[in-house]
C-alpha cells in the first residue's frame, strides 16, 4: 500500500492508498481544500471536523446534481442499475478518505 502526504486547511494528513493512485488522491484533497477555503470565507474558522463535513456534503451536492443530470440524459431504466453501482463505489470512496482525515 502506498500513502500520499495532503494539505487540507493548511494540515498535513497521511493518507493510505492502492498503488499508483497517490496523483489522484492528491487531486482529490486539492479540490477538497477548496471547498474548505470557500466555506472558510463563508463561516470562518469553525473547526476542521465541522469544515470537512460542510465540504464533503458540497461535494455529494454536487455529485447528486451531476448524477440527476446523467440520469436525464440517459433516460433513466436499466442505466440506473450501473450508474447506482458507481456512484455507491464513488461514495464508499469519499467516505473512507474522509475517516482517514478525520482520523489523522
Amino acid at each position: 500500500m502506498a500513502e500520499v502526504t495532503v494539505r487540507i486547511n493548511g494540515r498535513d494528513y497521511r493518507i493510505g492508498c492502492a498503488e499508483g493512485e497517490e496523483s489522484r488522491i492528491g487531486r482529490l484533497a486539492d479540490y477538497i481544500d477548496l471547498k474548505v477555503q470557500e466555506l472558510i470565507g463563508q463561516v470562518g474558522q469553525i473547526g476542521d471536523t465541522q469544515l470537512l463535513v460542510m465540504a464533503s456534503l458540497l461535494v455529494a451536492d454536487e455529485l447528486t446534481e451531476a448524477y440527476d443530470k446523467l440520469e436525464t440524459a440517459v433516460g433513466g431504466g436499466a442505466a440506473d442499475a450501473g450508474l447506482d453501482q458507481a456512484l455507491g463505489a464513488i461514495a464508499e470512496r469519499v467516505e473512507a478518505i474522509v475517516a482517514r482525515l478525520e482520523s489523522a
